[in-house]
């Protein structure tokens, strides 16, 4: 096992917790902002989405705080092409979460045979955001 690299793992984590957080600021507008006869079923999907990036981003804060590391007030910019219809939502929302699955790759390579539990935390969440970019892959099928 190698030594883990605390500052850089704290400093990942500070990034992936400002970025969980802005998916909510995002997913919350997009409910918000969903019209027309499908309107229902696509709310509940952007609100499970929020929820579940305020989910990620506890997490994220519990484990930053447990290497003692100081939670970020901040929230990662969000792009926002201020278009409403469901194609221009569903291609932001794609975009974010391929930022996301991004950071948390990162996240596994710097901690990597360095924390047992880190590395399987960074491995789930991969998984999860490889399927949320599945999904919305799906979603915008019939668009093209």
């Amino acid at each position: 096992m190698k030594d883990l690299n605390r500052d850089k793992t704290i400093e990942l984590l500070n990034k992936i917790m400002e970025f969980e957080l802005a998916g909510v600021v995002r997913y919350t507008h997009y409910s918000l902002m969903v019209t027309g006869p499908n309107r229902i079923p696509i709310v509940d999907f952007f609100q499970t989405q929020a929820n579940e990036s305020l989910t990620h981003a506890q997490q994220v804060g519990e484990i930053l705080t447990g290497l003692e590391g100081h939670p970020s007030l901040r929230i990662a910019p969000i792009e926002e092409t201020n278009q409403h219809d469901l194609h221009a939502v569903l291609t932001e929302s794609l975009n974010h979460e391929k930022k996301a699955l991004i950071l948390y790759k990162q996240l596994l390579d710097v901690v990597q045979e360095a924390s047992v539990y880190l590395e399987e935390f960074a491995r789930g969440m991969i998984g999860q955001e490889e399927l949320h970019n599945i999904e919305i892959k799906k979603m915008l099928r019939d668009f093209v």
